[in-house]
């Protein structure tokens, strides 16, 4: 790294904090500004500090993560129900269907969001590239 690089891109990014506000779907930078302008689709810049996000590059991971999380939710609870109860085949295709389908819906734009804020904070996928000055 250059010793000329301004003194905003030396300065510490917290992890924890951005990844806190990313998976709450606030802007890293500033917690403020909403990340995703639709449900997964990531704002080009946040609307309160001008923090490009556009640099991000979650692709398949939060997706991968999310079934992770659902699977080894699921799957002890599916036994454990059906051990406990033995409801019906159709009961508990329906109920846990609807439950992974749920759940995933409610974890993967949280997810995306603290991928999002990793990335920022370690400045990775041009995140940390200096800003561009008009002279």
């Amino acid at each position: 790294m250059s010793s000329q690089a301004a003194p905003s891109d030396m300065s510490e990014r917290p992890t924890g904090q951005a990844v806190l506000r990313g998976s709450r779907g606030r802007c890293p930078a500033c917690g403020e500004g909403k990340l995703f302008r639709s449900f997964l689709k990531v704002a080009d810049h946040c609307p309160s500090c001008g923090e490009a996000l556009h640099h991000q590059r979650a692709d398949d991971g939060p997706a991968y993560l999310t079934i992770l999380l659902v699977s080894h939710l699921g799957a002890p609870i599916l036994l454990a129900s059906y051990v406990a109860w033995r409801p019906s085949a159709m009961t508990m295709i329906w109920t846990f269907s609807l439950g992974a389908v749920i759940l995933s819906l409610l974890l993967l734009p949280r997810i995306k969001g603290a991928f999002v804020g990793l990335q920022w904070a370690r400045r990775m996928h041009g995140f940390g590239a200096r800003p561009v000055t008009s002279a």
